[in-house]
């Protein structure tokens, strides 16, 4: 009779959706939206969610899941303007998994809450794989990256339901073409929403902010 160790190997990604699909039905349960930003380190999500504050808190009841590999430094900068906030350490993984999202949720009183942000592990391509019971995922795009990341990354774009241009005040000191990087977005979809927005001078926040609380609740 053989002896020969069996290896098993589990479906991950399985266990992921089955961890997503159970955070979709809790947050449907109780009315709120949750939306996952995704983008490179240092794109400014972190920067972006600063400057919507004061828009968003005068119209929903938010509260943020800080994605990182290390440190509770983001989680901090949000704390400091009375955010709800969690800190979300990945371990070293590129991207956050459902079952963490999952289990942070919970400890949110989400009845009190109409919106719920995630923001990813700074990469752009892992994060975009892995679903994570958001009712939409939010590209992140700072100008200093090049017009050139929606070609070389398509999968987020695909995936995206909106995206975000960040740091557009650096527009007049940086050899970036802002129709040329529109271009190449449409040519991955054509439909997506596009918002210029700079966090230093505030321009394009509102519009985004009101896209967030008035769009996915009702279209997405």
């Amino acid at each position: 009779m053989s002896t020969r160790e069996i290896r098993v190997y589990k479906d991950l990604m399985g266990a992921n959706e089955k961890w997503a699909g159970a955070t979709r039905t809790l947050l449907s349960d109780q009315d709120v939206v949750m939306l996952n930003l995704i983008g490179s380190p240092g794109a400014g999500k972190t920067s972006l969610l600063e400057a919507m504050t004061p828009h968003l808190s005068k119209q929903a009841r938010f509260a943020v899941l800080e994605g990182d590999i290390e440190t509770t430094r983001d989680a901090e900068r949000l704390d400091r303007l009375g955010v709800p906030v969690s800190q979300l350490l990945s371990g070293g993984a590129c991207h956050l998994e459902a079952r963490l999202v999952n289990q942070a949720l919970t400890d949110f009183p989400l009845r009190d809450l109409d919106l719920v942000f995630v923001e990813n592990v700074g990469n752009m391509v892992c994060p975009a794989e892995f679903d994570i019971g958001e009712k939409a995922k939010i590209a992140v795009l700072s100008i200093t990256e090049g017009e050139d990341k929606p070609l070389k990354y398509p999968l987020l774009f695909r995936e995206a339901r909106a995206v975000v241009l960040t740091k557009t005040d650096l527009l007049p000191y940086l050899e970036f073409d802002l129709p040329a990087c529109r271009r190449n977005i449409a040519q991955i979809d054509a439909s997506l929403p596009v918002f210029e927005v700079s966090a230093m001078t505030g321009e394009g926040v509102p519009a985004f902010a009101d896209w967030v609380i008035n769009t996915p609740q009702t279209v997405l």
